[in-house]
């Protein structure tokens, strides 16, 4: 197929015109269908039906990945290539779902930058050394992620080479203010004081701290899609917690900046929770395809946001607890609003919950194929 290069190409760093070119030579592989139903969709193009995948594709709900969660820690599976494209690939055959997304963490490029973490099963991820001051924001370090972070891009390759074409691979990493609130808060928070203390009574060392941050994970996301990932998210759990007006003051530019930065022509999804009253901004900040949680209503999202960009969402992951005949009804109705537009993507609304049957799983998925063949 003719490749259309940038205009700007020639301006883009060493590392944006590697991952470029490694773009081209996906599109280009016989093991690469650039029509995809996953991919046509993230351009907005008409699909045979709506493509679907899962936030948490593999996790504990899985008895495969309990399996080996007995015998490894958290992060020693994240830094197994063989492991973590076993983890990416597996869900891939067992349901039936259009991408595979990348067995990682969104936290493992804070270790290079100096910042040890711990993964407790009752606390999820802690974080000792809080970065609360300007001080401890200088203190972080640069890092080349090829170095420091080799064994993702291993277990992109891997899980390519797994996938034999059969489906698209999504990478990803964290946005910039989730990054940050997990370094200020030290791990979970429902408050965010010490974020926001930060950032209203320092805003020179927040505002470092977020480039920083921008920085590390476009150069991060670049290597991703060099070492083979066809679609990359951004996950901004965290950033529903914010007003409009500091969404839009001390986060939406770097946001920006960071989608900005990316490889042109691999598609971006950009997500967040919690995010009903903030779509228009995330709209602004970025991205191909908006993802949505499960606190609005789809088709009045898309309507907010314009559809020149995707939807992506946004089943209640609580309602794949329901019977299957009631998941297929909430399967839909959600079909419904998205009203057979191109660019739609099925998603959850966030992650799998652990207690989730693999079977209503399927089910979901066998319903959004069949319910919206076209």
């Amino acid at each position: 197929m003719p490749v259309l290069w940038p205009i700007d190409f020639l301006r883009r760093t060493p590392l944006q015109l590697e991952a470029k070119l490694s773009y081209v030579r996906q599109l280009t592989s016989p093991m690469t269908n650039p029509n995809h139903p996953f991919l046509a969709a993230c351009r907005r193009e008409k699909t045979p039906y709506t493509p679907v995948w899962l936030m948490r594709q593999a996790g504990r709900y899985m008895e495969e990945y309990r399996e080996l969660r007995a015998k490894f820690s958290f992060l020693d599976l994240c830094k197994r290539p063989d492991l973590a494209a076993e983890i990416t690939v597996t869900p891939v055959e067992r349901l039936g779902v259009d991408a595979a997304i990348l067995f990682a963490d969104i936290l493992l490029l804070l270790e290079p930058m100096g910042v040890p973490l711990e993964y407790s099963s009752e606390d999820g991820p802690l974080i000792h050394r809080p970065v609360r001051t300007g001080a401890d924001v200088d203190r972080l370090k640069e890092f080349d992620p090829e170095k420091s972070l080799s064994f993702v891009f291993d277990a992109i390759r891997k899980s390519r080479a797994a996938l034999n074409g059969k489906v698209p691979l999504i990478g990803f990493s964290g946005a910039p203010f989730t990054l940050a609130s997990y370094l200020v808060e030290g791990g979970g928070s429902r408050s965010y004081v010490h974020t926001k203390r930060l950032m209203y009574s320092d805003p020179g060392a927040w505002r470092t701290l977020m480039e920083r941050l921008s920085q590390a994970i476009v150069e991060y996301l670049n290597a991703q899609i060099t070492a083979g990932a066809q679609a990359v998210q951004i996950f901004d759990s965290w950033v529903g917690c914010m007003s409009p007006e500091d969404y839009q003051q001390y986060v939406l530019p770097h946001t920006r900046a960071t989608i900005r930065g990316l490889t042109q022509g691999i598609p971006v999804i950009h997500f967040g929770t919690g995010t009903a009253g903030l779509l228009k901004l995330i709209r602004a900040a970025g991205g191909d395809i908006i993802g949505l949680d499960w606190r609005v209503n789809l088709d009045e999202a898309w309507e907010q946001v314009g559809y020149d960009v995707g939807i992506q969402g946004n089943l209640d992951p609580a309602a794949l607890l329901a019977p299957p005949d009631e998941i297929r009804r909430k399967v839909a109705a959600i079909l419904r609003r998205a009203g057979g537009r191109p660019g739609h993507i099925f998603n959850l609304g966030h992650g799998v919950l652990p207690d989730t049957p693999v079977e209503h799983v399927i089910a979901m998925v066998e319903a959004v194929h069949e319910l919206s063949a076209r």
